[in-house]
């Protein structure tokens, strides 16, 4: 038989409890911090997708876009213009000086960029400020009905053209 004194343990003392319960703690920050910087860099599954920016988004049904009106399509990152005589035309919301939001601004009936006051009309043209070029456009097609905007590449322009309309 073994003899009772093999089997006996020395207790851990309070300083080896902390140490492992410190070395523990930073393995936990460390994995956890790992696993972010991971998820970080991973592609969301949205991208590209139908329905999202970067993908083919629907804008809605054609007779929603009255002439002259402009339309802001949060999903998609973009304002559909009715435009006289070119159709609808889907305008980029980043401005072409810095990159900044533009929004639609009703009261005036023009885009009005906050950080430098660059103005642009319903066709994206610019009518004041630093912008460099008119608004960049998506590519739209009416499919089944329904108006869908390709906003996987934004087509830089350096004027408006009627051309750039798809016609309703």
């Amino acid at each position: 038989m073994l003899k009772e004194e093999s089997r006996t343990r020395t207790p851990v003392t309070r300083r080896q409890f902390l140490g492992i319960a410190w070395a523990a703690s930073l393995a936990g920050l460390f994995f956890q911090a790992g696993w972010a910087l991971l998820r970080f860099f991973q592609p969301r599954a949205s991208s590209g997708a139908f329905g999202a920016f970067g993908g083919r988004v629907n804008a809605g049904d054609p007779a929603e876009f009255k002439v002259g009106s402009v339309r802001h399509i949060l999903a998609g990152r973009f304002y559909v213009s009715h435009i006289e005589g070119a159709g609808l035309l889907a305008l980029y919301q980043r401005c072409t000086h810095l990159g900044c939001t533009v929004p639609w601004r009703q009261d005036e009936g023009i885009f009005h960029c906050p950080c430098h006051s660059s103005l642009f009309n319903t066709a994206g043209e610019v009518l004041g400020g630093p912008a460099p070029r008119p608004l960049d456009v998506f590519a739209i097609e009416v499919v089944d009905g329904k108006v869908v905007v390709d906003t996987s590449r934004p087509i830089e322009r350096s004027r408006f053209d009627p051309s750039q309309g798809t016609p309703v």
